[in-house]
C-alpha cells in the first residue's frame, strides 16, 4: 500500500474512453510525490452518457478536481458553474477544479500547445499563423493563439462540419480578440492555400495527418512552400518527428514536436489543481525523453 495515502489524502482523476493508455496519473502523482503535495491522481473510464453522474461525484466526493478527455469534453462543459473564457468560447473542458463546492472548467488544450511553443523559443504575439484542420485540437489553438494576441490567423479545411464550426468560431473571435484578423480557407483551393502558407511565421498542423499507421502522409504535400524563417509545429506526437516536421527540418524551418503539448497541458492543469508548479525539468526527463 502506498504510504502517501492517508485519511486526509485528496482525489484528483481522469475521466474519459479509453483511458488506460493515457500518462496523466504516472505524470500527476509524480508531481505530487516530488512537492509532498498529499493527494492522488487515478484514471476512471467514463462514457459521455455517464458524464453528468461522474460530475456529480466530483461534488459529492469533494474530489479536488479531474481531468477530461475524449469523448467526454464538451459534456462536461454543461455542468460547470464557471467557465474559463477560451472554454466558454469553445463549449468544452479537459480541466475542472472543485473550490468549496463550485466547478470551474478550463480548457489547457491550446494553452499547452502556445507553452510548448515559448518552451523552444517560439512566440504567438504579432505572428501570421496558419492552422491546418478545425477539429478540437485545432480549435482550441486557434482560440487560444487569437487571446495571445496573435496578428492574423488562416484556418485551413476541406469545406465540410468542421468548416462550418469554424466560421462560427470567427464569429465569436471577432467580438473576443477583435483584433486579430481571422480567416477561413477551403483546402481545395490550392492558390489561397499556397499564399498562406507562403507568408506565414508558424504554421501548425492541427489534424491527424502524419499519425500512425499514416505517417507518410503530410498536409503540406509540395515542399518548396517551406522557408527557412517558418516555424512548422504538429499536434501529433505517435511518431514523435512526424514526415511534416522531417520536411520541414530539412528544408531549415525551426520545427516543434507534438508531445510538448501534452506535458504542458498536463502542467497547466497541475498549476490550477495545486496552485504550484509542476517540476517540468523532471518530468519531461522522466516522461518525454
Amino acid at each position: 500500500m502506498d504510504s502517501r495515502i492517508k485519511g486526509t489524502t485528496k482525489l484528483l482523476g481522469l475521466i474519459g474512453s479509453p483511458v488506460g493508455h493515457s500518462g496523466s496519473p504516472a505524470m500527476h502523482n509524480y508531481g505530487f510525490q516530488a512537492l509532498d503535495i498529499d493527494a492522488a491522481y487515478l484514471a476512471f473510464d467514463i462514457k459521455e452518457e455517464q458524464v453528468k453522474d461522474a460530475i456529480s461525484a466530483v461534488r459529492t466526493l469533494n474530489m479536488k478536481g479531474i481531468n477530461v478527455t475524449m469523448p467526454c469534453k464538451t459534456e462536461a462543459a454543461k455542468y460547470m458553474d464557471e467557465l474559463s473564457p477560451a472554454a466558454r468560447l469553445i463549449g468544452a473542458v479537459n480541466t475542472v477544479v472543485n473550490r468549496d463546492g463550485k466547478l470551474y472548467g478550463h480548457i489547457t488544450d491550446g494553452e499547452g500547445f502556445v507553452a510548448n511553443l515559448n518552451d523552444h523559443g517560439v512566440t504567438v504575439q504579432e505572428k501570421d499563423i496558419v492552422i491546418f484542420g478545425a477539429g478540437g485540437a485545432a480549435t482550441a489553438i486557434l482560440v487560444q493563439c487569437a487571446l495571445d494576441d496573435a496578428k492574423e490567423i488562416t484556418v485551413i479545411n476541406p469545406r465540410d462540419d468542421f468548416f462550418d464550426r469554424a466560421e462560427e468560431m470567427h464569429k465569436k473571435l471577432r467580438v473576443e480578440a477583435p483584433d486579430c484578423k481571422i480567416s477561413l480557407i477551403d483546402l481545395a483551393d490550392e492558390e489561397a492555400v499556397k499564399k498562406a502558407v507562403l507568408k506565414t511565421d508558424i504554421l501548425i498542423n492541427g489534424t491527424l495527418l502524419g499519425m500512425k499507421p499514416k505517417e507518410d502522409t503530410s498536409v503540406i504535400q509540395d515542399t518548396s512552400l517551406f522557408h527557412e524563417d517558418m516555424v512548422v509545429a504538429d499536434v501529433v506526437y505517435n511518431p514523435k518527428e512526424t514526415k511534416l516536421l522531417k520536411d520541414a527540418k530539412a528544408a531549415g524551418c525551426k520545427t516543434v514536436q507534438g508531445d510538448g503539448m501534452l506535458l504542458w497541458q498536463g502542467v497547466a492543469a497541475f498549476k490550477l489543481f495545486t496552485g504550484q508548479d509542476m517540476p517540468v525539468k523532471e518530468v519531461k526527463e522522466k516522461f518525454f525523453s
